[in-house]
Parts: structure tokens; sequence; C-alpha cells
């Protein structure tokens, strides 16, 4: 069974005064446990759009939208949020860091939501995912003491401490420099192997785009498959 289903989607917006506008069109793709996907494409071309409904942040106007082999469109908006949860990491270019928590406040953060076992030793989990992204020693340090390329890092240990089945990193690059942002690739990619997440990666840059094994591009709405990315 995949993990995500894409068929035919659209995704169609009313502004004001307008005509109807459509943003994805036609949208096809099948995301199965363990994949590496990255899909590129430029400003305006829908990227954040298919994002908000591959993480579940949103339904489609038409077309079937399928988590778990169960369409998105029978889940309430309560019963999404608890999936989205749950079983999504989001990973962004902005780190979106509370400034007046320490990092492991912060990687914390998610699992005040979460139960059990997974509640109670909320702590715990996010220091050792701290420890899995080379920041053991930096539990007690502040935002702003950080480096961007440790505040990102920080931003992927709170995106993954509930461990998610999906990883939807959008441009998560895009604040660092090429060799620290080579680095938390390595490492994104490196997180969602040994936990088996699919990981898919919105990106404009080619040289991110190409680590992944599948390769798409949007353009206008419309997603099709690209061979080689120059």
């Amino acid at each position: 069974m995949s993990l995500l289903q894409l068929e035919d989607v659209t995704r169609t917006v009313l502004p004001p005064d307008q005509p109807a506008l459509t943003i994805l069109n036609g949208v096809d793709l099948t995301v199965e446990p363990g994949d590496r996907i990255s899909i590129v494409g430029r400003s305006g071309s829908g990227k954040s759009t298919l994002l908000n409904l591959m993480g579940l942040l949103d339904v489609p106007t038409s077309g079937l939208l399928s988590f778990d082999g169960k369409p998105v469109k029978s889940y309430s908006g309560a019963a999404r949020d608890r999936v989205r949860g749950a079983q999504i990491g989001f990973i962004f270019q902005q780190f979106n860091l509370l400034p007046g928590r320490t990092a492991l406040e912060n990687v914390a953060m998610p699992l005040l939501y979460a139960e059990g076992r997974q509640f109670w030793r909320r702590r715990a989990l996010a220091a050792g995912m701290l420890e899995q992204v080379g920041l053991g020693h930096r539990v007690d340090s502040m935002p702003d003491r950080l480096s961007g390329g440790e505040q990102q890092r920080v931003a992927i240990a709170r995106s993954l401490v509930r461990g998610p089945r999906l990883i939807l990193a959008d441009e998560p690059t895009g604040a660092l420099d090429l060799d620290t942002g080579q680095s938390v690739m390595e490492l994104i990619d490196e997180v969602a192997t040994g936990t088996g997440a699919a990981l898919v990666t919105i990106t404009h840059d080619p040289a991110i785009a190409r680590r992944a094994r599948d390769h798409f591009r949007l353009d206008r709405g419309v997603l099709t498959r690209a061979e080689v990315l120059a």
C-alpha cells in the first residue's frame, strides 16, 4: 500500500472579483515508504500548494488524495491534524524556532501533543534527537546562540522527533551556505534512512534535487517526471 497517493489532483482558488485560478492541474504522484523524491519548480509554479496537499494542510478541489490508502477527504479536520502531527514532518527554509526556548525545549515541543510514553519521555526523546543531529552538547543553548546550520539542525530534530513516516522538506537549505546546505541534506537523508521514512524535497536548486532517486518538475501546476536534472 502506498504511503501517499495523488491521482488527477487539481487545486483551484476563487480570488475576489476574479475568475477561478487553477494552481494545480491533473497532478499524479505516488510516494512509497522509503522513497527519495525531489520536485523542482520556479516561484509561482504551485510548489507551496502541492506541499500543503501532501502535508494534509489542505484538500484537493478535485481528484483523489490518499494517505495510507484512505482518502483524505474522508478525514475530519481533527483527524487530519492528528495524522499530520504524528506521521508527517515538515522542514522549512526558515527555522521557526521559539526564541525564548532552549534547543531541547524547541525539539520537545511537538511531543506536548503526543500520548502515553512519547509524552512522558519527551525531554529524553528530544535530547536523543539532538544527539543524533550532532547537537547533544547544545541542548541548553538558545537559538540566538546557534549558527544558521545549528539552528537548521534543531529544526530538523524538532520535525523528526515523533518519528514521521513522511518528511516534507521545503527549500531546506535556502538560508544556508553551500557547504552547510550539503551537510544538512546528508543529515536529513541519513535520519530518514534510519527510520525508513519517505523524503520529498521541494526545491529550485538542481544540486539538491539530484540527491533524490526520483525527480519531478512542476511547471504552471503540471507535474512531470524529469529524467535528468542539469
